[in-house]
């Protein structure tokens, strides 16, 4: 038996990171992706993540804030902006940056 997604935040807000990945460096870049997820989780605000990656780099990220002062402050956060900086060097071709407020959500999953 599978378990249910988690619920999706609603009245959150959403910060969606969609980019395209270079080759090369994986290891380096799977570790500052754990290293940010798992300070993120430590931010006042933080209500979750979802992430996927394609085989072709392509790759979307979600994480929920619970206010947009959470999200904006996870943006300014020092050790955030020093990896961003690294992505922008070694690590991403492109990438965009959209937030939005969650104002209702769904889920569901197979037994």
């Amino acid at each position: 038996m599978s378990s249910a997604p988690a619920p999706v935040p609603t009245d959150a807000i959403a910060v969606i990171f969609s980019a395209r990945r270079r080759d090369g460096d994986a290891w380096n870049y799977a570790a500052a992706a754990d290293e940010m997820e798992q300070l993120a989780a430590t931010q006042p605000g933080y209500l979750g993540i979802e992430s996927a990656r394609g085989s072709d780099g392509f790759g979307i990220t979600v994480s929920y804030w619970a206010d947009d002062e959470a999200a904006l402050a996870w943006r300014d956060h020092p050790l955030h902006a020093a990896i961003r900086q690294r992505g922008r060097a070694m690590w991403y071709d492109d990438y965009r940056v959209t937030v939005a407020r969650v104002t209702r959500g769904y889920s569901w999953a197979r037994e």
